[in-house]
């Protein structure tokens, strides 16, 4: 019998990559870390927009073979997957997405985008991943009769042990509380890009612990990332609006 492979479809620079290490303490899942972008950015036949003749190309990896490898996975036990659904948008349909218990992180674009530019100057509205987030959310919503669950970051960063018990709730697994703190050290099995440079955080840190991040006014964004953020915002707001929450936790 075929088990779970459990969804959660982020965006870039959304806390996602903590919460999948956060995942990987368990010990009761096999995690994978955003296993169909590797193929996006770095497959035989690569989809990332800014893509050109040398960029990395892995010889033998595809979208396909990612979809074989985690299907195989889920034989051998439940499967906990981080991945962006812009990635394989090309590829939703009943089949493909039942296989998945999906759920969402979201995380307000003024901070997302300022952290993409950062590291990439030049990023591609593409690669921001916000229209295909909701464009998933609505068809599960209407596949499903009722929408998935959804987290925001600065609810999980304000308080990560009521939210994370929240979607451990609503996403059918047991809450390990332990599973909250771990060792600093090398983040090898989230690398794959880039040596893992968008990691440095995660490399320092000890635990998924309260923490606050500073508002990012929009008005005093780039003018290209404004730009962007004019037309992400709406889809960020359509899925905040269904987003778990606690008496606790507040979004900024």
């Amino acid at each position: 019998m075929k088990h779970p492979i459990y969804a959660l479809w982020a965006v870039p620079r959304s806390t996602s990559t903590a919460f999948e290490w956060m995942m990987r303490q368990r010990g009761d899942l096999n995690c994978v870390h955003e296993p169909f972008g590797e193929a996006w950015y770095q497959g035989e036949q690569p989809l990332w927009p800014r893509v050109d003749e040398s960029s990395v190309r892995t010889p033998g990896l595809t979208l396909e073979s990612v979809w074989r490898d985690l299907q195989n996975l889920a034989e051998q036990g439940p499967v906990f997957s981080k991945d962006f659904p812009h990635y394989i948008a090309h590829l939703w349909d009943a089949e493909l997405l039942s296989h998945f218990q999906h759920s969402f992180l979201i995380r307000n674009p003024a901070k997302t985008l300022t952290s993409m530019y950062r590291h990439w100057p030049d990023f591609h509205i593409k690669e921001t991943g916000f229209a295909e987030q909701r464009e998933l959310f609505d068809l599960l919503c209407d596949q499903l009769g009722s929408p998935p669950p959804v987290l925001d970051s600065d609810d999980l960063l304000q308080d990560p042990h009521t939210m994370v018990e929240r979607w451990c709730s609503a996403i059918g697994l047991p809450f390990m509380e332990s599973a909250l703190s771990w060792e600093p050290g090398a983040r090898d099995e989230v690398s794959w890009w880039d040596g893992g440079s968008f990691h440095e955080n995660l490399r320092n840190s000890d635990g998924l612990k309260p923490q606050s991040r500073p508002p990012v006014d929009p008005q005093q964004l780039p003018d290209y990332v404004k730009r962007v953020y004019d037309l992400v915002m709406p889809h960020y707001e359509h899925l905040y609006a269904h987003r778990l929450s606690s008496t606790a936790a507040t979004s900024a």
